[in-house]
């Protein structure tokens, strides 16, 4: 039978969801099988439902599931449930209690004065609900076991179920690997099938090998072999998707869609360290020439609103949707060693860019985590955010659109999934990280959360740990030390000029990390001047006594309190101290050649030091 001209309708029955609707499901174009079913389920229902929806679309409570003779424009979400075109329904619960106000308006058609809901029992379960009509039309429903594809009282057709099946769901793209095709019964005759493994950029110039399967009569099993193609090209990893073109009648897939990972052994490598083993100096700044100069001879609120007025500019900053967020962290958060992989803030390690999570299940997966929480900060997202719709689309956005911290990615970083779910809406100095880690995001996130308090006139950062949800987030003193005691590095570097592409705004304290002092630490009320480039830096006299050294130096050549940081040469960092001119600093140093780095009122001097 075909179903045009009908539609599928969920309504939720709990106090928020108001016996509203909140999916619905256009059935033109689909037919029913031989036996008159049509079974809508996720890829997981075995036999596999002939209309695919996602597996956690379905509620659990006290909800209905109606079929109304209409279209889909008809009930937009946050519809009322109506009898009006009603073909039939089911009032459901999960061992809730019963929704009156549903049964009362269900109750008004006719056919349905008696509706009660049926109980399925508790949350998660796997239960079925299934309806029986007797030879009077008496209905009655009973909760057993599901029996996707049959008639509940065990008549029709009993359809032959086929299988595929790997040995594994990830492969090298030179190797290869079999499939398996196997049928619950021997064919009566040869049944062929063709398969189908095209998915997004995968395509037939990326494997070769027979996709015209045939299991011969009487038998029921058959295999090929798929041969992955290595090319020379960053493809990136893809996805095979791995199903069924169409299967004969009387037969149905019993798995379909199986998804199998290609790793691409073509990816590159940047030249800058992770920040576990940082680099300094090799990524520059992209700001264009001229980007701070408003900020020079200013100094307390006038330095605050003239940053403002730069990185919250509405004539020129774009807002993106927070679906945007996810591309953009693909390149601002890749991992400087494998560019098919993101790198993951709290708990220092990569995961293919292909884990990003998109159903509730976290595990080993990577989503966006919010610096400054969204609850903290009062911003959600918005249905337009679900759209990603490219660099080119985006909101303008000012200082007072504080909605749009939702999807700025200089607040957003790529971070486990089940370690952002432990953070949760934790101030920083309350979470501290994941246990033996060696904190290499401690500055990221000071000056990511510090930027969102310039950028947006209803976020604060404050002392200590605030209660509520008003706009204020902790702990200040926390941020600042992590701020001087992990500074910018080329990773951080990199992702402030990425994200500029989008969003035609950087974060400052990044560029210029000493910002952070003279508005939030010990150089508030002095006059900001931007500081020197490197090159013009190198000029200027700074000595090293003595060098080589055994286990103390003496800094001369700069004139107040400044910070230094010392390096391995091979770039990984060591430390950090404050320091002042003259002053014996003690060191505990192997033998070697160190790099340190010397920074004091805007200047940076990089020097060269052997221990002996």
């Amino acid at each position: 039978m075909p179903l045009d001209g009908f539609v599928l309708v969920c309504f939720n029955g709990s106090n928020s969801g108001m016996n509203s609707s909140y999916f619905t499901l256009d059935l033109d174009g689909y037919l029913t099988d031989i036996n008159g079913i049509l079974v809508i389920g996720s890829n997981s229902v075995s036999p596999v439902p002939q209309l695919l929806i996602d597996s956690n679309i379905l509620q659990n409570g006290a909800d209905a599931i109606a079929i109304y003779q209409a279209d889909e424009v008809d009930f937009p979400e946050d519809t009322m449930a109506t009898i009006e075109n009603l073909i039939d329904v089911l009032l459901y619960d999960t061992e809730d209690s019963d929704d009156r106000d549903m049964i009362a308006i269900f109750s008004q058609d006719p056919r349905f004065t008696d509706i009660q809901q049926i109980n399925e029992g508790s949350s998660n379960n796997t239960n079925s609900i299934q309806r029986f009509v007797d030879s009077k039309d008496n209905v009655t429903y009973t909760v057993t076991t599901p029996t996707p594809r049959q008639l509940n009282n065990g008549s029709g057709i009993v359809f032959n179920g086929i299988s595929i099946s790997v040995s594994k769901n990830l492969y090298g793209e030179d190797e290869s690997f079999n499939i398996i095709f196997s049928t619950e019964n021997p064919v009566s005759e040869n049944l062929n099938f063709n398969i189908l493994l095209n998915n997004d950029s995968f395509d037939a110039a990326d494997f070769s090998g027979n996709t015209s399967i045939t299991i011969p009569a009487n038998q029921s099993t058959a295999s090929t072999t798929i041969n992955l193609i290595d090319d020379s090209d960053d493809e990136g990893d893809e996805v095979i998707k791995l199903r069924f073109d169409e299967l004969q009648s009387g037969f149905v897939a019993l798995n379909d869609n199986i998804e199998i990972r290609v790793v691409d052994n073509d990816f590159t490598m940047a030249n800058f360290g992770t920040p576990i083993n940082p680099t300094f100096g090799n990524v520059t700044s992209t700001q264009p020439n001229g980007y701070y100069n408003l900020l020079d001879n200013t100094s307390g609120e006038s330095l605050r609103q003239a940053l403002q007025d730069i990185i919250a500019d509405p004539n020129a900053v774009r807002a993106q949707t927070y679906a945007d967020v996810t591309d953009i962290l693909k390149s601002a958060d890749q991992n400087p060693l494998n560019s098919n992989e993101v790198w993951l803030l709290y708990t220092e390690q990569s995961r293919p860019k292909l884990d990003f999570q998109t159903s509730s299940d976290n595990t080993h997966k990577w989503n966006r985590e919010h610096t400054y929480p969204r609850s903290r900060g009062n911003f959600f997202s918005i249905e337009e955010d679900n759209i990603a719709d490219g660099m080119d689309v985006f909101w303008e956005t000012n200082a007072d659109s504080t909605r749009h911290a939702n999807s700025d990615a200089h607040g957003l970083r790529a971070v486990d999934a089940v370690e952002n779910s432990t953070r949760g809406n934790q101030h920083y100095g309350e979470y501290t990280g994941p246990t033996n880690t060696q904190t290499s995001f401690y500055g990221d996130v000071a000056r990511s959360v510090l930027y969102m308090e310039i950028r947006y006139n209803d976020l604060s950062v404050v002392e200590g740990f605030p209660e509520g949800f008003s706009g204020q987030m902790g702990d200040l003193a926390t941020l600042l030390n992590w701020h001087r005691n992990d500074p910018p590095d080329d990773f951080e570097m990199n992702r402030n000029n990425m994200v500029y592409k989008w969003q035609f705004n950087r974060n400052p304290l990044i560029d210029q990390p000493e910002l952070v002092e003279y508005i939030w630490g010990n150089n508030i009320g002095d006059v900001w001047q931007q500081a020197l480039s490197l090159q013009n830096l190198a000029s200027e006299t700074l000595s090293i006594y003595p060098n080589p050294a055994e286990n103390k130096i003496s800094i001369n050549g700069f004139k107040n309190r400044g910070t230094l940081e010392i390096f391995e040469i091979n770039g990984r960092k060591l430390g950090t101290r404050e320091i002042q001119p003259n002053q014996d600093i003690k060191l505990f140093l192997n033998n070697g050649i160190y790099l340190l780095n010397i920074i004091s009122e805007h200047k940076i001097w990089i020097e060269k030091l052997i221990i002996k």
